[in-house]
């Protein structure tokens, strides 16, 4: 966080500093990540944003970035178009995209190029429209070598997460989805530059993409085919772990009478985001399991039982190495207090100083905005971490201006997430004024029971 609670990006000014030698290179304000993140080549000509098709190589320049008093100005020179060099081709895509100026203008010329379908979540629907995608493609840099060597490289790429589903599956209860079978078979990548995409599979064990493989022999690539460059890139898509979350509520039950009379149900917590309270969504984060001795990179989401707010459990879907894929579930000693988000939240609210100072940011002009609540297993314990924002009401801004940590039996506001946990377990160390006052109730100490699910 830089000064003023706002964000510092490691990866910042496109097209600015003192080495120009690559236009529209992209600086971080740290020499060694920026030596160890390939930024070249950052145009993004195929995304979530670029819903309409351009014609590229025209005698029109086309605009990169500002710079400065003038405009800098990029050619496009990928793989990604189809040429316009008839003009029959020319009259089929005027009737195509309705578009009756690609017969008129005077700017097109030999070189010029048509690039449709730019919007990765159509481009691959069109593509193959028998899969189910996730709703949330993100973005990597990677560097890989490119055996077409006269055409630009690029660095930028999209990975979408596909899965086969079916509503036939026998005994198989779908809940409020529209199928009862769903697995994440496929991973996609997409060239942000070129529009390249290729489908790789990640579950050849799935019988469903065994059959669309033997349809299509040669349009899927094993998951050992991705670069290692990308492959490093994959995470826990978050789809699926909904799905497998919600399932989890009613079928961790394993004795048929408890499963029959419905004694054990879970359900999601809920977290106040702003002012409104909404359902506790499961998050990504960095962490060292309990049965672990490295941290990883997972997906998490706890758990509250039906009718109370303590917390009972949470899983975790794993995404590094040879554990990707792998779902583990930790159940709290139901005989223990465990404080569930909900719980947490309200001691945030109730306690007199944080909720003054809440109170006094809440006046005429600006509001005090309460991020996500995120639950972070520590050893045996349980950290909570809450950003606090404050923002205009007109021509909102949102700085961090204060974080909560909660551990154990003291609750803790800073300036920044480091003072808080000083606070917590640094006491005696404190420079920085910080308020920090005891719990009524102790938070008793954490006893999980690591149950593993693939």
């Amino acid at each position: 966080m830089a000064k003023g609670g706002l964000p510092d990006y490691f990866v910042k000014d496109i097209g600015t500093g003192a080495d120009t030698s690559q236009s529209g290179t992209l600086w971080t304000s740290n020499e060694e990540i920026r030596d160890s993140i390939p930024t070249q080549t950052p145009r993004i000509y195929f995304g979530e944003l670029t819903d309409n098709y351009v014609m590229t190589s025209t005698k029109t320049r086309e605009l990169d970035y500002p710079s400065g008093e003038d405009n800098a100005y990029n050619t496009y020179d990928g793989r990604g178009g189809i040429a316009l060099d008839s003009f029959w081709r020319q009259l089929l895509f005027a009737q195509y995209l309705r578009d009756w100026q690609m017969l008129l203008t005077r700017n097109f010329t030999p070189q010029t190029q048509l690039l449709f379908r730019r919007n990765i979540n159509q481009r691959i629907r069109e593509i193959a429209p028998f899969l189910r995608y996730d709703h949330d493609p993100y973005i990597v840099t990677a560097d890989i070598s490119n055996d077409d060597q006269s055409a630009t490289q690029n660095y930028l790429y999209w990975i979408v997460d596909a899965y086969t589903t079916s509503d036939r599956y026998p005994y198989s209860d779908p809940g409020k989805h529209e199928f009862n079978y769903i697995r994440n078979s496929v991973k996609v990548v997409i060239d942000a530059y070129h529009g390249d995409v290729k489908f790789y599979v990640a579950d050849p064990e799935d019988p469903i993409i065994q059959t669309w493989i033997k349809i299509f022999p040669s349009f899927f690539q094993p998951l050992e085919a991705m670069p290692e460059a990308l492959r490093s890139h994959i995470r826990y898509p978050v789809d699926i772990f909904n799905v497998q979350s919600e399932r989890l509520l009613t079928y961790h039950m394993t004795d048929p009478q408890v499963f029959y009379n419905r004694e054990d149900l879970w359900q999601s917590p809920q977290e106040i985001y702003g002012a409104e309270s909404q359902p506790l969504a499961p998050y990504y984060l960095i962490m060292k399991l309990p049965t672990e001795k490295s941290e990883e990179f997972i997906l998490l989401h706890p758990y509250t039982p039906v009718s109370r707010n303590n917390l009972i459990a949470w899983l975790a879907g794993r995404s590094d190495g040879a554990q990707y894929g792998k779902l583990l579930l930790y159940q709290f000693p139901k005989q223990e207090l465990i404080y569930g988000p909900e719980q947490i939240e309200a001691l945030i609210n109730q306690d007199p100083t944080i909720s003054g100072q809440i109170s006094l940011w809440n006046r005429q002009g600006s509001r005090a905005t309460q991020g996500n609540l995120l639950v972070i297993p520590i050893e045996q314990s349980l950290l909570y971490v809450e950003p606090l924002y404050l923002e205009a009401e007109r021509n909102s801004l949102p700085t961090l201006v204060k974080v909560i940590v909660v551990y154990n039996n003291r609750i803790v506001m800073a300036d920044n997430l480091e003072q808080g946990l000083s606070a917590i377990f640094e006491p005696e160390q404190q420079s920085a004024p910080t308020i920090i006052r005891q719990l009524g109730e102790e938070i008793l100490p954490l006893e999980v029971e690591p149950t593993s699910n693939e």
